[in-house]
């Protein structure tokens, strides 16, 4: 009986455009858990750990960071063309990230003030998420990203399945961890109810309301939100910097339509946190 062809180790390849590594520390914070991937995977192209660089295919590429200028759209476009599957992780390749707030401002202005031969600079007038440019298979949220859910999504992929990454909101980690709602028992506005899970709920645990750093969760209800961040010492300008903050524009792809009745909102945010 001839033996079975051993199977070639999968290759992985991370990448990063504008970003600040945040995402990429993240799989270097693994520790143990990255000793046992590195042993399982063939890390191809990972500059923030190694300067060691190979071609691809790549079974799998992460992304971290947003397209901001010409050669992040063309760099984009090479490394899907490179990889089997891509996967883009964290807040600037998901939505555009805090950069993307330039969307609303004149960045040749900016050009100007910042830079003393802006002439050199060369960029967009936008940074837009990944998905804008390329198809992704897999967008991981998060300001920074969570690491068991870094290392759910390329296990998932390396074994051919879909990553099981919950699209709920912070509100669902706040009752699993039995931390009392910072709105209704203090008033403090709080991006929870339309936030992505994956943070373990962390500035609620510590008395603060969410800031919405994993982005729009997969039910989102701005109509009863607004009011209450209102009810809760927040102006209409207050409300659209909430908003646009770690993921930019995001939100703005949601019906954020005002209500004046607070009631009918406070019903729809304890509907939210208790299905």
């Amino acid at each position: 009986m001839s033996a079975q062809p051993e199977r070639p180790t999968p290759t992985l390849a991370v990448f990063k455009l504008a970003s600040c590594d945040g995402c990429q520390l993240t799989l270097l914070d693994c520790e143990d858990e990255l000793l046992a991937l590195a042993g399982a995977v063939d890390i191809s192209h990972f500059l923030e750990a190694s300067s060691e660089i190979r071609p691809g295919p790549y079974d799998l590429a992460l992304v971290e960071g947003s397209v901001t200028t010409p050669q992040d759209a063309e760099r984009v476009r090479a490394i899907r063309a490179a990889a089997r599957r891509l996967v883009t992780i964290g807040a600037c390749a998901t939505a555009g990230g805090i950069q993307a707030l330039r969307n609303f401002a004149d960045v040749d202005e900016y050009r100007r003030v910042v830079y003393a031969h802006p002439e050199y600079i060369s960029t967009l007038a936008t940074s837009t998420p990944v998905s804008d440019h390329v198809d992704v298979d897999f967008e991981l949220r998060g300001c920074p990203i969570d690491r068991r859910q870094l290392l759910e999504v390329i296990t998932a992929f390396l074994a051919g399945r879909r990553p099981d990454v919950p699209d709920h909101s912070v509100c669902f980690e706040c009752k699993r961890r039995g931390t009392v709602c910072v709105t209704v028992a203090e008033g403090t506005p709080c991006l929870g109810p339309v936030t992505h899970a994956g943070c373990g709920a962390l500035c609620p645990a510590y008395r603060r309301g969410c800031f919405g750093c994993f982005g729009p969760s997969g039910s989102v209800n701005l109509p009863a939100l607004i009011p209450l961040l209102r009810r809760d010492g927040l102006d209409e300008d207050a409300v659209g910097r909430f908003l646009h903050t770690f993921n930019a524009a995001a939100f703005d792809a949601f019906d954020a339509s005002d209500t004046s009745d607070t009631s009918d909102a406070s019903a729809a945010l304890d509907k939210e946190q208790n299905p």
